[in-house]
């Protein structure tokens, strides 16, 4: 371990703090902020996003960012450049720069991905843009775990 004349402070944030957004009207998925380039002090943005069933966010490409999803709860089928595949729970897909992809919930209930993007490539702006909403109970359960809990 090297010392340094200085300390950084980590970042720490609570379930509470997440802000969500519905990035249009129309979309049936919604984006809890994690971390974004301004907390993080790097270009970088985490965030869960939480597709309702049978939710699908449209094909698109990042020009130079690289975007990770992590199935939190639920499944999924990613496509990426005409290639398909099935995710559950503790799979993970990685999108390479340029690469035209989608993330659909084929599942029974609600899927939560953790997306990470780098660098952030104005996606914490688009999230921002959009509209406000609460999390709500399941959504709370779920990122906190207590949905799995078996009762005492």
């Amino acid at each position: 371990m090297q010392v340094t004349d200085f300390c950084m402070m980590p970042v720490v944030k609570s379930l509470r703090d997440y802000r969500a957004y519905q990035i249009s009207p129309e979309d049936h998925s919604r984006l809890a902020i994690v971390f974004d380039p301004t907390a993080a002090n790097s270009s970088l943005t985490v965030c869960v996003e939480i597709f309702e069933v049978g939710a699908k966010v449209p094909f698109h490409q990042h020009r130079i960012a690289v975007e990770m999803f992590f199935i939190l709860k639920g499944e999924a089928i990613a496509v990426c450049d005409g290639k398909t595949v099935q995710l559950r729970a503790g799979d993970s897909i990685l999108v390479p720069p340029g690469g035209i992809h989608s993330l659909e919930n084929t599942g029974t209930t609600r899927l939560y991905a953790l997306c990470i993007m780098v660098p952030n490539e104005d996606f914490v702006e688009l999230i921002r843009n959009g509209i406000a909403v609460e999390l709500d109970e399941e959504d709370l359960r779920a990122l906190s775990r207590t949905d799995c809990l078996l009762p005492a």
